[in-house]
């Protein structure tokens, strides 16, 4: 028992070697195809998922993760996410779900984010109680909940959502910060347009349970996450080699490891395609440096400036 226990411990303490591509589909399903996004109806994502697939059917489910799990058991070709915001940061809950499932980013869209004020009916700022809206569209619209100062903030799954409940409520002092097409699709009218703090942008991802080696060299982003050896200077270990190349390291979020308290992995974006010769060098020293490394995905990335 105490040789096992030890030979186990021994193996945690190894780096594990780089997982490999998982293999690309070799028939990718069309872009027809049907494609889950969370909705309903109305929201950013949806638009993205439009976006994509402009061919496809979209269809709304009940959360992030019911998308991941109709990816999964192959009930849609692909899904939609959102996976960072310009202001408010990275989407935790995507970046859980590709670290947790078998799935991989295999396209990306960038989206300008405009949000506007809506309710039942129109009403001056001063006689609004109560705003429903995404926790995400809350936090890019601080300066208008400063004018609300009598108004309580409830958050919704989505802004779609945040306008349902405010068309069934059918209180006028009730509202929802929404996009546009969400207004005419609940039967509500805007009370105030571009309501957000600044000029804003959202990343989504479109999700498969495959990679995709057939991306351009040019334009190919590689996703991927990894995890740290437990000593000072690993973090910088990890992602020197990448410096050294003298490849663009575009993201890095570090997330909390389940049941392991203060402990953490890393989710990063690089600019180049794993295959390249660059790349698969610093991947291959990543690999040494660190305890685990694995792709989550390779598609063609969209950078967007201000």
């Amino acid at each position: 028992m105490t040789t096992d226990i030890t030979s186990r411990r021994e193996e945690e303490r190894r780096p594990r070697r780089m997982r490999a591509l998982r293999a690309a589909d070799p028939s990718p399903p069309p872009m027809s195809a049907s494609v889950a996004y969370p909705g309903p109806a109305g929201t950013h994502t949806a638009a993205a998922a439009a976006a994509l697939f402009p061919s496809a059917q979209l269809v709304p489910l009940g959360g992030f993760r019911a998308v991941a799990d109709a990816v999964t058991e192959a009930r849609s070709a692909y899904g939609v996410l959102p996976i960072e915001s310009s202001l408010a940061g990275a989407v935790s809950e995507t970046h859980d779900l590709l670290y947790e499932r078998d799935l991989s980013i295999v396209a990306e869209a960038v989206l300008p984010i405009h949000h506007c004020l809506a309710g039942p009916a129109r009403v001056g700022l001063d006689a609004i109680r109560i705003v429903r809206s995404h926790p995400s569209a809350l936090d890019q619209c601080r300066n208008l909940l400063a004018r609300l100062p009598k108004a309580s903030v409830v958050a919704a799954a989505t802004t779609a959502d945040a306008a349902q409940q405010v068309a069934a409520e059918g209180d006028p002092s009730v509202v929802a910060i929404v996009r546009e097409e969400a207004v005419a699709l609940y039967g509500l009218v805007v009370l105030a347009e571009n309501v957000g703090d600044s000029l804003a942008f959202t990343r989504f991802v479109s999700i498969a349970p495959y990679t995709r080696i057939d991306v351009p060299r040019a334009s190919a982003h590689t996703a991927f996450t990894f995890l740290t050896k437990h000593r000072p200077g690993a973090l910088h270990a990890a992602i020197e080699p990448f410096a050294h190349a003298k490849l663009d390291l575009l993201r890095l979020v570090s997330r909390p490891l389940p049941a392991t308290p203060w402990k953490y992995r890393f989710d990063a974006v690089v600019a180049g395609h794993p295959l390249d010769p660059a790349v698969r060098l610093a991947f291959s020293q990543l690999a040494r440096a660190t305890r685990e490394v694995r792709v989550v995905g390779v598609y063609e990335g969209h950078e967007v400036t201000a």
